[in-house]
């Protein structure tokens, strides 16, 4: 089963809002997390925007990447265009992707786009993942 990371500034909407979508499609298919630059606190809108959408992530919490090590990743996620920020052992691994998605924190009536935007990326993702175990 893969591995997969999800990386944000301060993991509190867009990393957070791709882990709740990939536990959710994904399950039983990767295993998943998410972590920021530095931890801070999940927003309120990342998880009023995600239970209109059917998906609760009012559990989930904001971690930091430095606790965790990129070796047990198969594949890191930059929802945020840090991927030039991040330690380079985060960035070599088997797929590495930067989704450059704009920041719902700035302007909150965005959340509703950048979660539906996240939603395909991570739909895409996942197919492409049991597409690559598969061939």
């Amino acid at each position: 089963m893969k591995r997969v990371m999800f990386v944000c500034k301060k993991n509190s909407a867009r990393s957070q809002m791709a882990e709740g979508f990939a536990k959710t499609i994904g399950k039983g298919k990767i295993e998943v997390i998410s972590s920021g630059l530095e931890a801070s606190q999940v927003r309120p809108e990342a998880i009023a925007t995600m239970k209109d959408a059917g998906i609760d992530i009012s559990h989930q919490t904001s971690k930091a990447l430095s606790e965790f090590k990129s070796e047990n990743f198969d594949v890191v996620i930059s929802l945020c265009g840090c991927g030039v920020n991040l330690p380079p052992e985060w960035v070599t691994q088997e797929v590495f992707e930067d989704w450059q998605l704009d920041d719902p924190a700035e302007q909150p009536e965005i959340f509703p786009r950048v979660r539906d935007e996240i939603r395909e990326r991570v739909t895409r993702l996942i197919e492409s993942l049991q597409i690559a175990s598969v061939g």
